[in-house]
């Protein structure tokens, strides 16, 4: 079959490709933004990319079309594909349909920590010799892709809320039927999709639906959103996990960044992780994941040394590279609950150190505005930060910039933005570049002026 996938630089779509291309179908895509990691991943499996929605980049001889959700009615490859009478089909129906029938899905779901989660349960299962398929809505370090089939019974998907394409509103989950959810945590996100944290809280109920009363829901025990959503009905056993003792799955932090903590099943300790994540946060995510292998059968206890080596996903709080006694981030930051904890598991381990943040509110509920009120206070553990405001945000930022507690300022345009960071970075500084979508490659480009590239 020849597929041609609209979108296909996606975090989400690149993965379609890449295991669409593994299936061996003949694949080739456009896209509007095209970037790095997902560009590189594409380039790698030599898959055909074209920049632009031009109706005369589909090939004439295309069986189907897969459109992403980033496309809407009104698009002219989309409206060619109507007129012309081409069968097509979204992302998640696709893997739906051709990859996960006959296996056992592990879904992980949340406003955050999706990704890492994600590539946190397949790297352990790969541990404990699963051998498992997933698709991970990032580049995985320790995998070198982002999708793959894998030989085992388990396939594990980053299983997203937003919605699945023009003609089909419902969230992407819903799509999955997995045997194992992971429900990570719920808070408002995706303005431009939810008009509140009850419309999101619907959508995470037919997931809930959708899991049998023979799997396993690994829930946030700390979330009071999540709890509701469980009264609405809840068919499937339930495993909490977070930092109470009294939860299924807990944690006791031995070092206070998160790079160091006992896992504890019932009250009884299992073992010990160390590893190179910072953050309450990741705690959380690598708790969800082992509970969720103990769900299909893993010993947890034999697994957790492994995760000493785990590498994470390119772009969260990735270590780009040092210049001049100043470290480089690039983290791919979409909303302040995220902000927040990426800058907490930071301070604890460089502890008195400057970290100044590179800011550009690039996702839609950035953009919308629907964030703003709470992002000065999410920048609290920085001591410097330059806000990319370019001139089409359509709120002010002044006030953002007024609110933050350290020193702030706010810039046009990313020319602007690496003077700043050139007049303000000072040797033992660690700069955070914070954004979800390409950022005009200013991360890299300042590590290349501090380097006299």
């Amino acid at each position: 079959m020849k597929i041609h996938i609209l979108g296909i630089a996606g975090t989400f779509m690149g993965g379609v490709a890449a295991l669409a291309r593994e299936l061996g179908h003949d694949v080739e895509g456009s896209d509007q933004a095209v970037y790095p990691p997902m560009s590189t991943q594409l380039e790698q499996l030599g898959i055909a990319l074209k920049q632009g929605y031009q109706p005369q980049h589909i090939s004439a001889d295309c069986d189907m079309v897969v459109i992403g959700n980033a496309l809407s009615r009104g698009n002219a490859a989309v409206e060619a594909v109507l007129d012309d009478g081409r069968a097509y089909t979204s992302g998640a129906e696709w893997l739906r349909d051709h990859v996960l029938p006959g296996r056992d899905v592990l879904a992980v779901a949340g406003t955050h920590g999706k990704t890492t989660t994600t590539t946190i349960l397949a790297f352990l299962l790969q541990a404990a010799g699963r051998e498992p398929g997933f698709l991970i809505g990032g580049v995985a370090e320790d995998f070198g892709v982002s999708a793959r089939l894998g030989a085992g019974r388990e396939f594990v998907v980053e299983a997203d809320e937003y919605d699945t394409a023009f003609f089909d509103k419902r969230s992407k989950f819903v799509h999955y039927r997995p045997l194992v959810a992971i429900l990570n945590n719920l808070e408002y996100d995706h303005a431009d999709i939810f008009p509140d944290v009850a419309a999101i809280q619907r959508q995470f109920h037919h997931l809930v639906r959708t899991v049998p009363g023979r799997g396993r829901l690994i829930v946030n025990g700390h979330d009071a959103h999540l709890r509701e959503v469980l009264a609405m009905g809840c068919w499937t056993p339930v495993d909490r996990f977070g930092f109470d003792p009294a939860f299924e799955w807990s944690a006791r932090k031995l070092r206070g960044d998160g790079s160091a903590f006992e896992v504890l099943r019932g009250g009884v300790a299992l073992g010990t992780v160390e590893w190179p994540m910072l953050g309450d946060h990741n705690v959380l995510n690598g708790l969800a994941a082992l509970a969720a292998c103990a769900a299909v059968g893993v010993d947890v206890a034999a697994v957790i040394p492994s995760l000493a080596g785990f590498r994470s996903v390119k772009r969260r709080l990735e270590v780009l590279g040092e210049a001049r006694g100043v470290t480089i981030y690039d983290d791919f930051a979409h909303h302040p609950t995220a902000i927040a904890t990426t800058l907490a598991g930071l301070r604890a381990k460089v502890g008195s150190a400057r970290i100044v943040v590179a800011m550009e509110p690039r996702s839609n509920s950035m953009r919308l505005g629907a964030h703003a009120d709470a992002l000065a206070p999410s920048l609290d553990g920085a001591d410097v930060v330059v806000f990319l405001a370019r001139p089409e945000l359509p709120w002010d930022a002044a006030s953002v910039v007024a609110a933050v507690r350290g020193d702030a300022r706010a810039v046009a345009d990313a020319d602007a933005l690496l003077a700043a960071l050139q007049d303000v970075a000072r040797d033992g500084d660690h700069v955070v570049f914070m954004s979800n979508g390409g950022f005009d490659g200013a991360p890299r480009r300042f590590l290349s002026q501090l380097r006299g590239a």
